[in-house]
């Protein structure tokens, strides 16, 4: 099957480049380090939530920089633990000490650090479509303001494809998402013109947050054959719920991502976050030293996708995976 990504993304470089737990909301400030010249940098960094997605992309995001200035930059790491209105309280700390460049790690974070201020590159990753998370008409690439960063979006034509190709008598697919939560709807979406244009029935379920999550997969996987869950960063905090469900029901699930696979799911088409999370890094760096205008720096994507399934998760379901999927475990 022959689908394209929707032309939002046409024309995104394709970039190359690669966690540890961020610290919480209300760390110290970063204290500058000190280079021979004198030049220094402070990056203030704000993460959704800690999950092992986006924790890979703000460990390469600091591994890149610190590769291109060594001790000349310093970074003050903010985890706002999934709430979005902790993620503008940690922006606007960033924008009020002046800091030199903002990383935004997942799209509630780069919206509250688009909201804190218009003058201090920001720099995202783990955002799925900065068209939608900015709600910027007439994309092509590049936003036009202080923003910049990587894109954590898998091809969704060949995402769809896999469903297919693992399900292949599916006859109705469950997507899976946090209704709060812009990307994954716009991902939804995307994947449902695919399953309408094979003539797959679907049905999404949305869940406000992981209090009703239980209820929602357990409704779902008594009415469908497959399940999918795009990259949703409440999801992918929540995967035991999900798997404790889905597991003993022998459900076929489809995630956006590796780490919410190995996390309870079955099969995903992998892209590394510790990659786009170094490319940002090294954006950053380029911002920094150079003073290149992030305005009309290209959104990238990643360079490589890789198929791959939970070894554990099929053998608990008894699912023979096709071949042309890498095994692996947590």
């Amino acid at each position: 099957m022959k689908k394209k990504l929707a032309a939002l993304l046409a024309g995104m470089l394709l970039l190359t480049g690669c966690g540890s737990a961020a610290a919480t909301a209300g760390g110290d400030a970063a204290t500058p380090a000190q280079t021979g010249d004198g030049q220094t940098y402070k990056v203030g960094i704000c993460q959704l939530v800690q999950h092992d997605a986006l924790d890979a992309a703000t460990q390469g995001f600091q591994d890149a920089l610190k590769e291109a200035l060594g001790d000349s930059v310093t970074f003050d790491v903010q985890n706002a633990q999934g709430d979005s209105t902790t993620c503008a309280t940690i922006t606007n700390s960033f924008a009020a000490n002046s800091y030199d460049l903002i990383m935004a790690n997942a799209t509630p974070a780069l919206q509250a650090a688009v909201a804190s201020t218009t003058t201090i590159p920001i720099v995202g990753t783990s955002v799925t479509d900065y068209a939608t998370a900015l709600a910027m008409k007439d994309f092509s690439g590049t936003t036009g303001i202080n923003v910049t960063g990587t894109s954590d979006l898998a091809p969704l034509d060949q995402q769809e494809d896999m469903i297919l190709e693992l399900v292949p008598d599916v006859k109705k697919v469950g997507i899976l998402y946090c209704s709060g939560e812009a990307n994954s709807d716009y991902q939804a979406k995307t994947i449902e013109k695919y399953l309408d244009e094979d003539k797959i029935a679907y049905e999404e379920f949305t869940f406000a947050d992981s209090n009703d999550l239980q209820a929602v997969v357990s409704s779902a996987v008594g009415s469908v054959d497959a399940l999918y869950i795009p990259t949703d960063n409440t999801a992918a905090s929540n995967m035991t719920i999900i798997s404790n469900v889905c597991q003993p029901a022998g459900m076929p699930v489809i995630c956006g991502e590796e780490n919410m696979m190995l996390g309870g799911g079955l099969a995903t088409l992998s892209i590394s976050y510790y990659d786009i999370g170094f490319e940002a890094g090294k954006m950053a760096a380029k911002i920094l030293t150079e003073g290149i205008d992030p305005s009309t720096m290209e959104i990238g994507t990643a360079s490589t996708t890789t198929k791959k399934y939970n070894i554990d998760y099929a053998e608990a379901i008894g699912f023979t995976v096709p071949e042309g999927y890498e095994g692996v475990q947590k």
